[in-house]
């Protein structure tokens, strides 16, 4: 279709693998500006279940590297209301994928020639990394005796670059790289890397899908993350111990200078958080001064924030990292979420805290608990509700948005609700406005609920319910999360009254 539409080069991973933010990286970096690509057409499940009979999505992404805008895509829409036809190159010859070079295929008369390069899914994106993060200190941190990983691709896109960064690059054992070989169903499971979903890897780390403790046979890693299908997703855990990814995102910002790209540009200046992730990055960013930013859920939010000076000639906020709670963490580098780049920083973190090999392992556990015991505790979780009736779940939301002026100020158990409103977000650098951004309860004491459609699960419709609340006192630091936060729960519970909409009070999956 490209060809017959005029388009004259086209660059393809080999045997058709790019991970997300392998991509936003190949639009950024490869070859000089004169040459670089217009755009890119990644074909993904993304973190849903995958294959012929699951899910399937076609994203485009900008010359930026980020995803197309709400302007772009609400007019590619728009032109799919009145397309009466289209243009194929049926007769153009099939290419072999599997090996990296350029084929050129000339029109019949000798009028056109188009270039199609097969290029290394890895080398751009692993090159980058390379610049980033200080090699030779995690290499340190791994070769270790005292100190084990493995990191689960988890069947998706990832594992190429898993074994491209730990293997090749940092000379370490096959074994630290599982469920590496990518499929195209994701070998059967659903490659999202939550507790729910990433069993094997969370039963490794001595886990169970609540994040409590299991007993296991043999010694424990000391270090676990999984990726998601196309790559753009971690999830981190300890020696039985599971990172929520917003203590993910105040951490790493927290220790950002002891990852070179940010030391050597000055420092972090700005942070951003998706609405719904937990505030423990605000009391990072107003401790260390760093720009704080609360988008609505999309990766192209924080784009426009990066790109700030360079494309809207307004102010510079980067060195920049901004993360969501559904387990997407990145910085300025590229334009996507990237799981591989949060790997590696947290990497980084555990070996700045480790240069004395002859001292006892600082583990991933006693970083979180010292950030605790400085920033005080953000208890969160988000509840999904998978595959529930579209018009129950559209109906249940918009009876929460017609009584927030009602429910402002009222009290509803211990609690009371300072605001209740329906998010908006006004862009602060193009000033454009996304409205039903999330229905939100924010109680006078800083605890919050939020409700919202998820638009990424392809069966029905996915309800999400995020509840936290924050605690500075000391004493109360080392909670069972359901425990401390059971009174907001069934405050959020009565205050949807999802049973009545959607027939269940019982979540698909809990993180």
């Amino acid at each position: 279709m490209g060809v017959a539409n005029g388009v004259k080069r086209f660059w393809i991973g080999e045997n058709g693998l790019l991970s997300t933010p392998a991509v936003s990286a190949v639009i950024r970096e490869r070859t000089p500006v004169w040459q670089k690509a217009f755009g890119a057409f990644i074909l993904t499940a993304s973190h849903n279940p995958g294959g012929p009979e699951e899910d399937f999505g076609i994203k485009y992404n900008c010359e930026n590297g980020g995803p197309a805008p709400e302007k772009l895509t609400d007019a590619i829409y728009a032109n799919t209301t009145t397309i009466k036809e289209y243009k194929i190159c049926s007769e153009f010859p099939t290419i072999d994928i599997g090996t990296v070079g350029t084929t050129s295929v000339k029109g019949a008369d000798g009028s056109t020639e188009v270039n199609v390069e097969v290029i290394s899914a890895t080398e751009v994106h692993v090159s980058l990394l390379k610049t980033i993060f200080d090699f030779d200190s995690i290499k340190a941190l791994l070769d270790r005796p005292d100190f084990t990983m493995v990191y689960d691709s988890m069947h998706g896109v990832n594992g190429p670059y898993a074994k491209a960064v730990l293997i090749d690059e940092l000379g370490q054992p096959e074994s630290s790289c599982v469920n590496a070989v990518p499929k195209d169903d994701f070998n059967g499971g659903h490659a999202d890397p939550n507790l729910t979903y990433a069993k094997e890897l969370v039963a490794t780390m001595g886990l169970d899908k609540k994040g409590n403790k299991i007993d296991v046979e043999g010694p424990i890693p000391s270090f676990g993350a999984a990726a998601d299908g196309d790559g753009d997703r971690n999830m981190i855990l300890g020696t039985q111990f599971f990172v929520t990814p917003s203590d993910s995102l105040a951490i790493i910002a927290a220790y950002a200078d002891v990852i070179p790209f940010f030391k050597s540009q000055g420092g972090l200046k700005g942070v951003a958080r998706s609405m719904p992730t937990s505030g423990a990055v605000d009391l990072v960013a107003k401790d260390l001064n760093f720009e704080l930013f609360e988008t609505p859920t999309g990766w192209k939010y924080f784009g426009n924030l990066m790109d700030s000076k360079d494309i809207y000639k307004g102010k510079d906020y980067t060195p920049f990292i901004c993360g969501e709670e559904s387990f997407g963490t990145g910085s300025n580098h590229v334009r996507e979420k990237d799981g591989i780049w949060a790997v590696l920083a947290w990497l980084s973190i555990l070996a700045s805290e480790n240069t004395d090999a002859s001292k006892p392992l600082v583990t991933v556990e006693e970083i979180v608990t010292k950030h605790w015991a400085k920033y005080g505790r953000n208890y969160y979780c988000r509840w999904d509700f998978e595959g529930m009736d579209k018009a129950g779940a559209t109906a249940m939301m918009d009876k929460m948005r017609s009584e927030t002026a009602t429910n402002t100020g009222k009290t509803v158990g211990s609690y009371t609700i300072a605001t209740a409103d329906d998010f908006t977000y006004v862009d602060p650098v193009d000033g454009s406005v996304a409205k039903k951004q999330g229905v939100r309860f924010l109680m006078a004491d800083g605890s919050r609920i939020i409700f919202r459609l998820s638009g990424t699960a392809g069966s029905g419709a996915t309800v999400r319910m995020y509840i936290e609340q924050y605690e500075p006192s000391k004493d109360k630091l080392n909670m069972v999360v359901s425990d401390a936060l059971k009174g907001l729960v069934d405050v959020a519970l009565g205050l949807c009254d999802i049973k009545t909409f959607c027939g269940t009070e019982t979540p698909t999956v809990i993180t």
